[in-house]
């Protein structure tokens, strides 16, 4: 069964689709929880970057906070599938992060994406956008 998607209004001239725990929280809670429930949604076998999350939330000069939430996301609930989240050439950055470091790609093998010398194998065609892929 499909999540049902909310409507999350980013500026005065876009609304987009977001999980519906995104629009649930009241203004000013956390980024970070709305970093995780993005990432939530990205589908198996598909990567996106912290850039694109950020640009998807309306702050698209906070990669690096993006990245920060990434790091913080190891022992909350539910999950968050920080393996799928990369550099924007596909690079695997966040690898240091994850216990052994060998074990986010390895997340990512077993999702049948292929890396090879830290970087995704055709980036492109398992990039996904939540900007694209959410909007309305």
């Amino acid at each position: 069964m499909k999540k049902k998607k909310a409507t999350k209004k980013i500026s005065s001239k876009k609304s987009v689709q977001t999980d519906p725990l995104i629009s649930k929280r009241k203004k000013g809670e956390s980024f970070f929880e709305d970093v995780y429930d993005v990432v939530r949604q990205i589908p198996k076998g598909r990567v996106t970057s912290y850039g694109a999350i950020a640009n998807f939330l309306g702050t698209k000069s906070s990669a690096r906070m993006v990245g920060w939430a990434m790091n913080g996301c190891a022992h909350v609930t539910p999950k968050v599938p920080a393996h799928r989240v990369v550099n924007r050439l596909g690079m695997l950055s966040g690898k240091a992060h994850f216990n052994p470091p060998s074990k986010m790609e390895e997340q990512l093998l077993k999702e049948g994406i292929k890396v090879k010398k830290e970087m995704i194998v055709d980036f492109e065609k398992h990039f996904w956008d939540p900007a694209k892929e959410l909007l309305l």
